[in-house]
Parts: C-alpha cells; sequence; structure tokens
C-alpha cells in the first residue's frame, strides 16, 4: 500500500513552515565544552526537547524529554504564558525556551506551568515542586538558585528544591491583577524585544526586578463569537496615543529588600534594555515616550541612583538593536548607532565601523573584538542582496566570519562559535560548531525537507534600487506574460527578499499556481541604511505603496510580467500595504488579499505606531492619511473597485478583529464588494494544521476567480 505524499500546504502547515525538527536557541558553555540547543525529535513534532553537543566528540545527547518529564500528560498552558509565546510567535511546545547559569552548567525551564531543572553534563532532570504556574525561570549565575515568576510575583527557590519564597509580590493595596513583579509588559515584549523582566547580578547575591503596574491602560475585551458561552478575555492594551503601564526597576536583595532605580521616568518612561555583567554596573536604556531621544545609565545597585553614560538624540526616532548595550570586558561601552548616514557599531565613543557595513546585531565581545551580525551597507563596493552576514570586528578592521552567500546567525563563547547558515540552493539551515575558525562539529537538523525548491532571481528594482525577488513556476518555459502576485511584507523589522531557500517556499508554491510572483523590500523595511528605513516617517502609506509599484513596474521591463492582471497579499503590515494597493492604486493591482490588517492607526500600539507617526491626539490628520478608513469609518477608495479577501483571526490580541470589521463596515457603506474570512480561535499566528493548509488554498481560489490565470 502506498501513501499519497502531503500538499505543499499541508506539509508546510505540518510542519511550521519546515522550522520544526531545525535546531534552535544555542549557548555555548564558557570552556567551550559543550553546546546547548532546543530540538524536536522530527520535522512534524512540536514537541522541543533540551539537548547537548559534547565538542571534543561531536556527540549529541538528550538533557530533557518533555514527554518523560510529565509522564505522558498533554502539556497545560497558563494565560500568561499563553500570551508570553504569542508576544514572540512562539508556535511550537514543550521546552520553547531555557536559560543557563555562567558555567552553562545547570538549565531551567518551565513545561506545563512546572519548574524543572537540567544538569547538563549529566543529562539528568528532575522537577522542583514550587507554587505555579511557572513563567520564566533562570538561574542564578553560580547555579545555586533559581528565580521565576508565579502569581505576577517573583519568586527564587534553591537549585534543590529547598527555601522557596516570594522576593517581590504585588502589593495589598494595588488594584487587582494589574501589578506583576518580573514580567515584560505587553509593548516590552510586543516591540521592544525585551522579553524578561529580572536580571541576576553576577554574584548571585541579588537582582534588578521590573515592576509593570498596567492600571493605567485602556481595557479590551477579546471574544470568540463561535463560542458564545465562554466570558471574553480582558486584556490591557496600549493604543496609539493612550496610556502605557507605568514600569519601575528596583533592586532586590534574597531578603527581599528592595532600591528603587532612579531616573526621570516621566520623561524616559520606556525601559527599554537591562544589562548587568561582571564588566561593569548595571547598565539600562531609557526611552523617551516619542522615541526622539534616550539615556544609557549606569546604576549604583546600592543607592539606586543613575549617572548618565551616554545620550542619543534623532530627528525621526531612535531604533533598539539586539545585544546592546552592553559593557566590554574592559568597561567599554558597547552600543550600535546611526551615525554619518550609515548603522555603525561604536566602542565608547568611537565608531569601529564605516558606510560599508549596516550593522543589525552584537552577538558577543570580548576584549580582543566584537562578533557582529551586519549586512552590506550603501558604501558596499557590491551589492548583496538579501545576504546577513558574521563579522570578526576589532580596532585594526573587520573580517567576514560566514563566507557562503546567504543569510547567518552566531553563538559564542570560550573559542567556540556555533554559525548558523541558510542560502539559496539548500533546504533549511546549517550548524556548524566552529573552534578557533575551524569546524570541530555540526549539529544535525531533523527538519523535513520541503517538496520543491524556489525558481528565485534576487535582483534590484527601480531608481531606488528596491531589493526584489522574482519566482516563476517551476515548470515555465518563457513563452507568454503571466498574471503577477505581489507577496510583500514591505515594512518595518520584516525584511523579505533574502538569499535563503526556505525564505521563498510559500511564494514559489504561489508561482506553480500559474502566477509570476514578486516580492519587494521597499523604504522602511530594515538591513539597507537609516535613511531608507526612516524615509516613512509621518507617510508610511504613500511611500511604502510607491515602492511597490515602483518595483513592479520596474521588473515588468525585463520579465514576463502581465501588468494587466496584477493582485497583492500579505499578512500583518502586508495586509494593511495590500489594503492600501488596492483601494488607493487599482489602476496598478486587480485584487487584493488583506491579512490581519491594520486598518486604522489608533488602533495599534503606542509604541509601534507613535515611533512612525507621532501622537494621534496632536496630529489626527497623519493618522487619518495612513489609515484605510477615516475618523467617520469611511473609506476613501478609487475608481473602479477592485476584488478583495480579508482575513483575520478573532482571537488576535494584537491586531484585533476590529481593524477588519471597520473596513469591512466602510467598504459596506461605500458599495465596495468584498469577502471577510473570519478564522475562529485564531490569533495573530496561524498554528493550527488545517487553518493554516487551507488558508493557503483559498487564497489560490480566490487568486483564480480574480484574476483568471491560465
Amino acid at each position: 500500500m502506498t501513501t499519497e505524499p502531503l500538499s505543499f500546504p499541508r506539509q508546510h502547515a505540518r510542519t511550521q513552515r519546515f522550522t520544526l525538527g531545525a535546531p534552535r536557541a544555542f549557548a555555548v558553555a564558557p570552556d567551550g565544552s559543550r553546546v546547548v540547543f532546543l530540538r524536536s525529535r522530527s520535522g512534524t513534532d512540536r514537541a522541543n526537547l533540551l539537548w547537548v553537543l559534547d565538542v571534543a566528540d561531536g556527540t549529541e545527547r538528550v538533557a530533557a524529554d518533555p514527554q518523560a518529564l510529565l509522564g505522558g500528560v498533554t502539556e497545560h498552558l497558563s494565560t500568561a504564558e499563553r500570551a508570553r509565546r504569542e508576544r514572540s510567535r512562539e508556535g511550537s511546545g514543550g521546552i520553547v525556551g531555557y536559560a543557563t547559569d555562567t558555567a552553562v552548567e545547570l538549565a531551567s525551564f518551565a513545561l506545563s506551568g512546572r519548574l524543572f531543572t537540567a544538569e547538563l553534563r549529566a543529562g539528568t532532570a528532575r522537577e522542583l515542586r514550587v507554587p505555579g504556574p511557572v513563567i520564566d525561570p533562570r538561574p542564578s549565575p553560580d547555579g545555586r538558585l533559581v528565580a521565576y515568576v508565579s502569581g505576577s510575583a517573583l519568586r527564587v527557590v534553591g537549585a534543590e528544591g529547598e527555601n522557596d519564597r516570594a522576593l517581590a509580590e504585588p502589593e495589598p493595596s494595588a488594584e487587582p491583577g494589574t501589578v506583576s513583579y518580573g514580567l515584560a509588559e505587553f509593548i516590552a515584549a510586543e516591540e521592544m524585544q525585551r522579553s524578561r523582566g529580572f536580571w541576576w547580578s553576577p554574584q548571585g547575591d541579588r537582582l534588578l526586578v521590573a515592576r509593570a503596574d498596567d492600571a493605567p491602560v485602556r481595557r479590551w475585551w477579546i471574544s470568540d463569537p463561535a463560542q458564545p458561552e465562554r466570558d471574553p478575555q480582558q486584556v490591557a492594551y496600549p493604543a496609539a496615543g493612550s496610556a502605557n503601564a507605568d514600569v519601575r526597576l528596583y533592586v532586590i536583595d534574597l531578603d527581599g529588600v528592595r532600591t528603587e532605580v532612579v531616573w526621570d521616568r516621566a520623561r524616559y518612561p520606556y525601559l527599554a534594555h537591562v544589562h548587568w555583567s561582571e564588566a561593569g554596573a548595571p547598565l539600562v536604556l531609557v526611552q523617551a515616550r516619542d522615541q526622539l531621544s534616550q539615556l544609557f545609565l549606569a546604576v549604583d545597585p546600592d543607592t539606586g541612583v543613575t549617572r548618565m553614560v551616554h545620550a542619543d538624540e534623532d530627528p525621526q526616532w531612535l531604533d533598539l538593536f539586539p545585544g546592546v548595550p552592553c559593557w566590554s570586558p574592559a568597561g567599554q561601552l558597547v552600543r550600535i548607532a546611526d551615525e554619518g548616514g550609515a548603522r555603525v557599531l561604536a566602542f565608547g565613543e568611537r565608531p569601529l565601523t564605516g558606510p560599508q557595513l549596516h550593522v543589525r546585531a552584537v552577538l558577543d565581545v570580548t576584549d580582543e573584538e566584537v562578533l557582529i551580525s551586519a549586512s552590506a551597507g550603501e558604501a558596499a563596493a557590491a551589492p548583496e542582496t538579501g545576504e546577513v552576514h558574521v563579522y570578526r570586528v576589532n580596532e585594526l578592521g573587520l573580517e567576514r566570519l560566514s563566507q557562503e552567500p546567504g543569510v547567518h546567525s552566531a553563538v559564542r563563547a570560550g573559542g567556540v562559535t556555533v554559525l548558523v547558515s541558510a542560502v539559496l540552493d539548500r533546504p533549511g539551515a546549517r550548524v556548524q560548531v566552529l573552534r578557533d575558525g575551524k569546524r570541530a562539529a555540526t549539529i544535525t537538523s531533523y527538519a523535513e525537507s520541503p517538496g520543491l525548491s524556489p525558481r528565485v532571481t534576487l535582483t534590484q528594482g527601480g531608481a531606488r534600487k528596491i531589493p526584489c525577488a522574482v519566482l516563476m513556476p517551476t515548470d515555465y518555459r518563457g513563452d507568454t506574460p503571466l498574471p503577477v502576485l505581489m507577496d510583500p511584507y514591505g515594512g518595518p523589522h520584516g525584511s523579505r527578499v533574502l538569499a535563503a531557500h526556505n525564505a521563498h517556499l510559500t511564494s514559489q508554491w504561489f508561482a506553480d499556481q500559474g502566477f509570476a510572483v514578486v516580492v519587494a523590500d521597499g523604504r522602511g523595511t530594515p538591513g539597507r541604511s537609516p535613511a531608507w528605513e526612516k524615509a516613512i516617517k509621518d507617510d508610511v502609506a504613500a511611500v511604502v505603496l510607491q515602492d511597490q509599484i515602483d518595483a513592479l513596474q520596474s521588473l515588468a521591463e525585463t520579465f514576463p510580467l502581465d501588468l494587466t492582471r496584477v493582485a497583492i497579499r500579505g499578512w500583518s503590515f502586508g495586509g494593511y500595504l495590500a489594503g492600501l494597493a488596492v483601494l488607493r492604486r487599482p489602476d496598478v493591482f486587480h485584487a487584493g488579499i488583506v491579512g490581519a490588517p491594520v486598518t486604522d492607526q489608533r488602533l495599534y500600539d503606542t509604541h509601534y505606531t507613535e515611533r512612525y507617526l507621532g501622537d494621534p491626539n496632536t496630529r489626527p490628520e497623519v493618522y487619518a492619511a495612513n489609515s484605510l478608513i477615516d475618523d467617520n469609518g469611511l473609506v476613501a477608495a478609487a475608481e473602479p473597485a477592485r476584488p478583495m479577501m480579508i482575513v483575520h483571526g478573532l482571537a488576535d490580541d494584537n491586531v484585533v478583529v476590529a481593524h477588519t470589521l471597520r473596513l469591512s463596515s466602510a467598504l459596506l457603506s461605500a458599495g465596495r464588494p468584498h469577502e471577510v474570512l473570519p478564522l475562529s480561535g485564531v490569533t495573530h499566528m496561524t498554528p493550527q494544521e488545517q487553518v493554516a493548509e487551507n488558508l493557503l488554498l483559498l487564497q489560490v481560489d480566490f487568486l483564480r476567480r480574480a484574476l483568471k490565470p491560465a
């Protein structure tokens, strides 16, 4: 008996976009002997195990197996844990995150709201019986204690399970359910990439702890109309122009004595980054509400007094970057800055890189050098469309560690580097373990191989040299022009034109249905220059839409594109962009798939929206110009009317379904034909297998009806 191979949509959904079974979340022991990572047992298994690679002999062994630890019981997640996973876009299960002590000897993690530790040398794991549900457990640097959050309180327990106690918990006077210690508030986790709320001192004798009070934040209600017997979920959502959570920072000793860290919170309310290492005093980055200024502050942990180490200002906005600010081992401030039209690595007050590189993240800092992630800057000798590389930088210059054209990242410690490399002509990502620059081992991936390979051309389009990817059907012979599907994200923080195989799988599947697929990373997308990213200030809509049009029309001069049949699809910002396209430029775009769109900018969150559009209370005209509907819920649409499929998850707490409902009402009032596909129980992600599969199939059906490809 033979089994029919899975269709691409089903395989794509079942493997969570071919990510299951791939190793991730690496930690390297400081002596270079071990690499710790997460990986599930196969390309369709959602439950991650904790693994250890012994670098000396290249052997891999399981350090913690969630199935064994839970005794086969189905994992249960608390509401707070579900919210954390939604913020980090985590769709897998089992061990989805872990933390280690400094020596990478002890790891801690939560499973089903219970606390577990693993001794990484011995390969043994056990549960510590503590009050739950447990969130974000982290060992002390010396491995003697584990701190964790439970019931909005920060607690600590001995590594053997002894002497569990609360260090900080909501005050009796606080409004119930509003105060938490040790957790990142919504806006920090969703927009600042700060997913944690407490940090151990290097000596393990005290912690920096964030206290978040979301009582001032407006309450919204998320309901599931398909389950009318269930109560709606209340969420504290800081919409643009409204109040944020009140965030404070404390130094808390192991006996519970606390000292508040003092800075001008009225002027700099955003706690964006915290760093505490042996190289210097605790370091915090605080940001103004308008994100035009920020301070780097050193903290005296005995008194809570802060002193300014550095200050930044920018007329558009200030970005936040992974890995910085931090101290070098010698006590120099390491940061990423926009200087001289370039995004550079700065060591102290001195830039170490120039316009030839666009620095994206700091990966590791030693006395000798800094390891960074970067793409080619605008002053580079040649464009490297879609490439991201790893570089070693010091005062004498820089050296590229990754060699293959592709997208690379790295983790390093103790002379050992874990280099993760994705390239165009190889599925998935290869993980090499390098010792002193030479390959010592390769970490196996169990991810499934897709049943197709992208037929992709990376190029540039238009006078602005917009990075583009063009995908043609696998069996296309070049004899007739093809209807076009624009498939962008097109906005801040998201690049889709990447020199990596798996980045283009869905686009290739759409191409194989009879389309020429075009992906364009216009102004506002990351990885090119500060000016490129900040060109959208106050004018997100017109700028991003024009770059899609310029790329399309330029590419039509060299590719067989039928400009009389052009559709556009997108999700989140891409959904917003698709809505813009069909409503404002129906002369160019003939159909649109509008997924989870932000249709009214006033309904999206503070830190993101105000960065680009300012305060809606003082600049309502800017918000109106950049929304799909106006203050009266009306849609301004050019003629002729174009077909739209609008898709939205009813459980989405990031881009709430009100965006789609208001757009649909406006379209109905204007007599504009459209169809709405509500996804019951679906959030901003679509991890459900059947939903994800059928969503692709329904999109193709819509495109065939709208464009009628051969």
